[in-house]
């Protein structure tokens, strides 16, 4: 393939996202439709279904071939270069998971609290989806256990990971520890949580690492335990998305806690995306630059808060 023709395939949307259980979540940034602000978003009870019916085990997942691929197939540079990326998926996973029971605690219907606790345990199929990646393939050694390669992952991240994660989303599900009823808490971990963590950090990584490795022919178990992945984070973020906009249509205000917590959050996930070693602007990761990449996770939160009515639809 021409780098041209590689960069047209990076752009193009792959053919996962149209598989109907992608579509069947609802999600905003699935459809063109969201555009002009117009989708059906699924209720609580149906994403619950949903979840029911999307059920997949990491222990049938086979990471033979990965191994060799990863030691024998990929670069010792580009696996350098793949471990922001992993590091940042592991550890991002094992973090959310830890903090999804207050938010689960302060949902203020039964209905939601089902549904989230749904997502803890989706949280925490992907923790072991990336323990089991990692010690099968053998990406590290010496790091047999859980907090062992936690711990030894954390060198690869990037100051900006730790704020949003340990600043940020940390002091709102602080505060709703401390007071399940606060609605602006809640409103704010949603926005941090489903729309700019998973809707646009996790989603954006997630497309454009599957993407190279479909094109590269690598790692297959690991990209079909990562699409599962994807597809529980667009189940996820339409979750947020429905109750974002129950939030504004029960009260306009909330409009302003929304807007307020991503003028916050958004700068400090758009250094996210860059590695701690990225220093050129022409940087490319997986086959995309950086402003491939920034814009790919701009228009996935556009066309949510387009649904959500925090922008204006286009016609």
């Amino acid at each position: 393939m021409e780098p041209t023709e590689a960069k047209d395939a990076v752009r193009a949307d792959p053919s996962r996202t149209h598989r109907p259980d992608f579509q069947a979540s609802s999600d905003p940034a699935l459809q063109e439709s969201a555009d002009a602000g117009k989708v059906q978003l699924l209720d609580y009870g149906q994403l619950y279904d949903l979840w029911e019916r999307q059920q997949w085990a990491t222990q049938d997942l086979d990471f033979t071939q990965d191994r060799i691929d990863w030691h024998e197939r990929i670069p010792e540079e580009e696996r350098f270069q793949r471990m922001y990326g992993l590091s940042s998926f592991f550890i991002g996973e094992q973090k959310v998971a830890d903090e999804l029971g207050p938010i689960m605690r302060a949902a203020p219907t039964e209905q939601q609290r089902i549904f989230l606790s749904t997502q803890i345990a989706d949280e925490a199929r992907h923790v072991r989806f990336f323990d089991r990646f990692f010690g099968e393939v053998g990406v590290l050694e010496g790091a047999d256990e859980l907090a062992q390669k936690l711990e030894a992952l954390d060198q690869h991240l990037n100051a900006a990971f730790r704020t949003l994660f340990d600043d940020l989303l940390r002091s709102r599900v602080d505060r709703l520890a401390q007071e399940p009823g606060d609605r602006d808490a809640m409103v704010e971990a949603i926005t941090l949580y489903h729309m700019v963590i998973e809707g646009m950090l996790a989603l954006t990584g997630q497309h454009f690492i599957i993407d190279y490795n479909e094109r590269m022919g690598t790692l297959p178990a690991f990209v079909e335990g990562f699409s599962n992945v994807a597809r529980d984070e667009h189940r996820h973020i339409a979750f947020g998305v429905r109750f974002l906009t129950e939030c504004v249509e029960e009260d306009e205000r909330y409009r302003g806690v929304m807007q307020r917590m991503l003028e916050q959050a958004i700068p400090v996930a758009d250094k996210v995306i860059d590695p701690p070693w990225a220093e050129e602007d022409d940087l490319e990761l997986f086959g995309v630059s950086r402003e491939d990449t920034h814009a790919f996770a701009a228009q996935c939160l556009t066309r949510r808060l387009k649904v959500i009515g925090l922008m204006p639809a286009t016609a």
